[in-house]
């Protein structure tokens, strides 16, 4: 649903209140309808399919989430301009364990965007860095790796953090292969 339709509601049900309330002096009606007026202005600046995604992302069910995240067709028209980051950050959750290379666009988008809580970023970020270290740019996954450190206050992501530190000491398997056929190459050229 467009955002600006969820605003006339919520005029068009507090219009009513007000009529209700000091022309035909239904006070109790007319407080619920403007109690229902809220509903509407809420869910304007905070997206329902962006909730429900949260929600199932928060039973892990990362199906569903995706498919309450298809309902959004024009997210620019749907959504409230502060929810433009959380749409791409949940894309991109969604689809890192099926599709770990589509992931790095949209957590940057996500970041462009902004996102407000202090452990979501560090979620994005710690996104890209793994996809830096394996597009193989190490140093940039070890910038992203600190500032995702900095920014997990809550020490919640200390274990992934760690882990992909240590994937960076490891070397490169690639550099170390020696392919079989190609020739010796020594001082007798």
């Amino acid at each position: 649903m467009n955002k600006y339709i969820k605003i006339a509601i919520a005029a068009v049900l507090i219009l009513t209140g007000v009529y209700m309330m000091f022309f035909t002096r239904n006070i109790g009606w007319g407080v619920v309808v403007f109690l229902l007026a809220a509903f509407p202005i809420v869910l304007f600046f905070k997206n329902e399919y962006i909730l429900l995604a949260f929600w199932q992302l928060r039973k892990q069910n990362m199906e569903k989430a995706a498919e309450w995240l298809t309902k959004i067709t024009d997210y620019k028209t749907q959504l409230h301009q502060s929810q433009y980051g959380y749409f791409h950050y949940l894309l991109g959750l969604t689809q890192a364990q099926d599709h770990p290379a589509k992931v790095e666009p949209f957590m940057k988008k996500a970041l462009e965007y902004g996102l407000n809580m202090k452990h979501d970023r560090a979620m994005a970020t710690l996104n890209l860095a793994a996809a830096a270290i394996s597009k193989g740019r190490k140093q940039e996954g070890q910038k992203l790796l600190e500032e995702a450190k900095r920014l997990d206050s809550a020490g919640m992501m200390t274990d992934q953090i760690k882990m992909m530190k240590d994937q960076l000491k490891m070397p490169s398997m690639q550099k170390h292969m020696h392919n079989p056929n190609m020739r010796q190459r020594g001082k007798f050229l």
